[in-house]
């Protein structure tokens, strides 16, 4: 399916400093209560944007964000430098998918009353953090990450022997301890980021003899196991994502061709829905009872699995539909979406100002004061 390129309103950029009057910006962000954010412990993350969002961001990612909203003072960005350290000769790609990752995430539940929404590279203030930490990082630290010599030998058509894709732990460094964030929501492969982002801190506090920053905690959080259609990890390169917000009909068409339990040759063998990608699904879609409904008609071979999926389908639809009624609402407002994405990193950005102040004064670049 080809995909419908977004188009922004005239002079809809984000740099620079907004004025006039901000309806949506109000109508999204309240002023709220100042004194009750500040008691709020903070939480920081990022996606890199890779365009619109499937049901493994959703359930992996994306719904624990707007739980988070709900208890913490939460920051949560659009990490387009982070895209460069592999995507780094796709520039046009990466400006739409800025935008149709934004546009997921308002439509999925993500309310800049109760967080912050911002673009990491609109804060330039991250790219001299960055460079002041690498100052202190020492090389070993970067080359033992474990993801480092993983990504190089899945990712071969990409040049990654270069310095961005290296230093980038430090950049996510950068931007962790940039807002003084107390935690940082991760799965159990994130947590070696999590600890080289903690050691940077505790390294650049005891150099310079001065608690500057928190020292950040993993949040562990539970991710669902979804597969994608063909039974692989959900992936955007193998082609088998099932997306929050495309058409009706091609989710239908997607979940009826989706891979199950390959004993099930034949609608009268029995087979196990555990080995079956559908019943995933159905875990997280389904009710109890459907899921116990569809368990047993698979085991004895009372249901095919063409009743199984059409189960599915009628729950993911269901399910989906406010998010796909919220999206076309959005798209519709282009320019007051674009600057509620100016107002909230105007906002991140007066944080990164006041602690690049304290950077450079611990550090003594203050030269002029």
């Amino acid at each position: 399916m080809q995909r419908r390129a977004l188009v922004l309103p005239k002079g809809a950029a984000l740099t620079g400093c907004s004025k006039g009057k901000r309806e949506f910006s109000t109508s999204l962000r309240g002023q709220g209560d100042l004194n009750s954010m500040m008691e709020k412990k903070r939480i920081l993350s990022g996606m890199r944007p890779t365009g619109r969002l499937h049901l493994g961001n959703l359930h992996g990612a994306l719904e624990n964000w707007i739980q988070l909203q709900q208890q913490y003072d939460c920051f949560f960005f659009v990490a387009d430098w982070h895209a460069l350290t592999t995507d780094y000769a796709s520039p046009g790609d990466i400006h739409d998918n800025i935008w149709e990752m934004i546009l997921d995430w308002l439509s999925a539940g993500l309310d800049p009353e109760q967080c912050t929404l911002f673009i990491q590279s609109e804060v330039k203030e991250h790219a001299e953090l960055y460079l002041l930490l690498g100052m202190i990082t020492p090389l070993p630290w970067l080359e033992r990450n474990p993801t480092y010599k993983e990504q190089q030998q899945q990712i071969e058509q990409k040049d990654l022997g270069n310095y961005g894709f290296l230093g980038y732990p430090v950049l996510q460094a950068a931007d962790i301890i940039m807002y003084k964030a107390n935690g940082v929501p991760v799965g159990k492969d994130q947590l070696p980021h999590v600890e080289l982002t903690r050691e940077i801190a505790r390294r650049f506090n005891f150099l310079y003899e001065r608690e500057v920053f928190p020292v950040p905690d993993a949040l562990l959080t539970e991710v669902p196991v979804l597969p994608g259609t063909d039974g692989r990890k959900m992936s955007k390169s193998y082609g088998n994502c099932l997306y929050i917000t495309e058409p009706e009909e091609v989710i239908r068409e997607k979940i009826l061709k989706m891979m199950t339990d390959p004993a099930r040759v034949r609608r009268h063998d029995p087979g196990t829905p555990e080995l079956s990608p559908v019943f995933a699904y159905h875990k997280i879609y389904s009710s109890p009872e459907e899921v116990a409904e569809v368990a047993e008609g698979c085991r004895t071979a009372a249901i095919g699995c063409i009743d199984c999926k059409k189960i599915l389908i009628k729950n993911v639809l269901a399910r989906l539909q406010p998010i796909r009624e919220k999206r076309l609402e959005l798209e519709q407002n282009m320019t007051k979406v674009v600057q509620v994405l100016r107002d909230e990193t105007d906002k991140a950005r007066s944080v990164a100002v006041q602690t690049m102040a304290e950077v450079r004064d611990t550090i003594g670049l203050n030269v002029f004061r």
